[in-house]
């Protein structure tokens, strides 16, 4: 095992790989932004073996600093936003080796509030690789940029002064066009802004309700790109254009826990948070108006933190109930196809690969099952951590990039 430490203040330029991969964003193999390139769970160029062997061979580990963001993976590097002694840390790592290329760190002083202590001091926001640039939002809410070949910081908007309830800043920015999107943070005012990619100049904002801990995603219906998602008290369609709020739907739950990101079959929205069930509704603009019409609701299946992917018209994920369990959904009705056994998880990240489901639990176990509408078909289990999972997978290719609570690793099928 190769662990490398702390490197002091500043940048740090390394020898190995000084030169960014920038070119090879939208590369199959590259992993740019939560969820992955196409934001949908997708693992990146999977390369799945004949026969999945007993065990994944580790090829290195790294000491990274707390947090569950998860890494970036583009062309040759990793990109990284963890928290070490009071400051967050963002770093370029090569892909091979572990090693630093190039890090920046800035103060980020906060005292997280006594109900989210067992989710840690964060960060929580994945970062964003966009126009070869290195979008990142603090816990606190500071959001920067960074040119991501040599780690200048280009740009940078202080966090809110009356911090987010409960996780702090949780959500991860997105692009649409010139624009970087944030919801900034904080009880009064966290706006939904979007920012000039490259001057960080605001081009709108949307000031109607604070952030939850879910990320958004951007769909066009009824004609319209949109910005859609949860609030602290709502599900929202807001213009990615303009950022005119369309429409909005009540979405309050149990300690504002919104924190699952919708999902987009053909002309709906599947919705579900703490204890609210899943719920599929249809944005639809009649006579200069926006309705949400609920087309099924289904109270069986509730998720926690664990955000489900689509594989053809059936939605796989975890629920909350039975203290954690596999589902599979049909998209199209609501109708439960199956639920696994009960006690799996408190959460898992689920990221699918041609008809593969892969699941990072957040104990360390990554579960290797077939996307089979008609049973939970697990064909392996491995132990990738011996801490927390709480950031999602990278896999690209034969590589499995973990982040635990404080490591990053990569792991390898032979």
């Amino acid at each position: 095992m190769r662990t490398y430490s702390s490197i002091g203040w500043g940048i740090i330029v390394g020898l190995v790989g000084s030169v960014a991969s920038a070119s090879a964003q939208n590369a199959p193999t590259d992993y740019t932004q939560w969820r992955g390139r196409t934001r949908d769970g997708s693992a990146s160029a999977f390369n799945p073996p004949k026969t999945w062997p007993e065990s994944l061979t580790r090829r290195w580990k790294v000491e990274v600093g707390e947090g569950y963001s998860t890494p970036l993976l583009v062309g040759s590097r990793l990109y990284t936003l963890t928290r070490q002694e009071g400051q967050e840390v963002v770093r370029a790592l090569d892909a091979g080796s572990g090693a630093v290329l190039w890090q920046q760190r800035y103060a980020a002083p906060h005292t997280i509030v006594t109900g989210a202590r067992n989710h840690g001091q964060g960060p929580k926001s994945t970062p964003l690789f966009y126009d070869n640039k290195l979008f990142t939002l603090g816990v606190t809410g500071i959001a920067s940029c960074f040119n991501a070949a040599d780690g200048k910081l280009l740009w940078q908007k202080p966090g809110p002064a009356v911090p987010t309830l409960y996780a702090n800043s949780s959500m991860s920015p997105i692009a649409n066009g010139s624009s970087v999107i944030f919801h900034m943070g904080g009880h009064e005012g966290g706006a939904l802004t979007a920012f000039d990619a490259r001057t960080g100049d605001v081009k709108w904002s949307w000031n109607g309700d604070g952030p939850a801990y879910a990320s958004p995603v951007i769909a066009t219906l009824g004609g319209t790109p949109q910005v859609i998602t949860q609030t602290q008290s709502f599900i929202v369609g807001v213009s990615a254009e303009t950022g005119e709020l369309l429409w909005q739907r009540p979405f309050a739950n149990k300690f504002s826990n919104n924190s699952v990101t919708p999902l987009v079959y053909e002309d709906t929205v599947i919705s579900s948070g703490y204890e609210r069930g899943v719920t599929a509704f249809v944005p639809t603009k009649r006579d200069g108006r926006w309705t949400t019409d609920v087309r099924w609701d289904n109270q069986d299946v509730s998720m926690f933190m664990s955000t489900p992917v689509l594989i053809g018209s059936t939605l796989y994920g975890m629920s909350q109930k039975a203290s954690g369990q596999y589902f599979a959904i049909d998209a199209k009705s609501g109708k439960v196809h199956w639920l696994g056994p009960a006690r799996e998880a408190t959460n898992t990240s689920v990221v699918k690969a041609g008809d593969l489901l892969l699941m990072l639990n957040d104990d360390g176990e990554l579960v290797v099952a077939r996307s089979d509408p008609s049973k939970l078909d697990v064909i392996r289990r491995y132990t990738v951590a011996d801490s927390a999972t709480w950031a999602q997978p990278v896999i690209s290719g034969n590589r499995f990039f973990i982040k635990d609570s404080a490591s990053l690793a990569l792991w390898t099928l032979d």
